[in-house]
């Protein structure tokens, strides 16, 4: 049987749920999930198997106007390289409202390469399906779409869809990756990124943006995974938000980590955290490289 394999890029802006419809083809927690902008800052690969071949899914992080921080240019860098060599781009939209950064985004779509899709996600949260016609017909109109798909990562619906029209329009191929892989990110950094989800759901105001996770340790005894996490935030006042009084915002940070953390790699975890004020951290270059922030 011929089978097929190739690079699937997932583009969009923030928050039209490109992390949840990866988590939700690849069947684990793999990329982080908030209901804040700017949850993803990394190119993460998901990989999918079928009967057909191996679909690699690669989330990016959400294209946006900020450009206030290195950082900020820098993801949308991450976003923009990540469409360069991958066999079939998927555009994801909000079914329930368009944007300006919709539109940044169906630019890129139009000077690129290859098999595109078209993906409509949060259909159970519209009241007037009809709209989609229009939505449709408005984006076609720009770009020449190869296939059109309509779902709900959150409930799975039309995942098979969208699954059926990236096989049929990937390349032939033998897999590039194990079949029990899921990803081909380390351990440590799906530690820090798990960590770094629980900050974001804990925290408020403007304190997520400020900060970003090194895992420090991360060691197997014959008992448990040993992990030490070292959070880096931009002030003396962030670091005190991220403590929270009495230590109260960092203990329950931490645990609430430590069993996501457990459940992903189905072991006894224990986690410890620590807090670091690196002032600039967000606009210094070699910080950024040197934190994993490179396309």
């Amino acid at each position: 049987m011929t089978t097929r394999c190739g690079y699937v890029a997932l583009l969009g802006r923030p928050n039209v749920g490109k992390s949840t419809l990866l988590n939700a083809l690849v069947g684990e927690h793999l990329a982080i999930v908030t209901h804040k902008a700017q949850t993803t800052r990394h190119r993460i690969n998901g990989i999918v198997n079928r009967e057909q071949g191996q679909a690699v899914f690669v989330d990016t992080p959400g294209f946006h106007r900020r450009r206030d921080h290195a950082l900020n240019r820098r993801l949308n860098r991450i976003a923009s390289d990540t469409r360069l060599g991958v066999d079939v781009t998927v555009m994801l939209v909000d079914a329930t409202r368009m944007t300006d950064e919709d539109r940044l985004v169906l630019d890129l779509m139009a000077a690129q390469d290859g098999p595109k899709i078209l993906a409509f996600n949060k259909i159970d949260q519209l009241d007037d399906r009809a709209v989609l016609l229009e939505r449709t017909a408005e984006l076609a109109a720009t770009v020449d779409f190869d296939a059109v798909v309509y779902l709900s990562a959150t409930r799975g619906e039309g995942l098979e869809d969208l699954l059926d029209e990236v096989f049929r329009c990937l390349p032939e191929g033998d897999p590039i990756f194990d079949a029990d892989l899921f990803t081909d990110r380390s351990e440590r950094f799906l530690a820090a990124e798990m960590i770094r989800e629980q900050l974001m759901l804990q925290l408020h105001q403007e304190i997520p943006y400020g900060l970003t996770v090194e895992i420090e340790q991360f060691e197997r005894t014959r008992t448990r995974v040993e992990i030490s996490g070292l959070i880096l935030v931009a002030s003396e006042r962030h670091k005190g938000m991220v403590i929270g009084r009495g230590g109260q915002v960092l203990k329950r940070v931490g645990s609430r980590a430590r069993r996501r953390i457990a459940e992903l790699l189905g072991e006894k975890v224990h986690l410890e955290l620590h807090v670091k004020v690196r002032a600039g951290w967000m606009d210094d270059d070699g910080a950024l490289d040197e934190l994993g922030y490179s396309s």
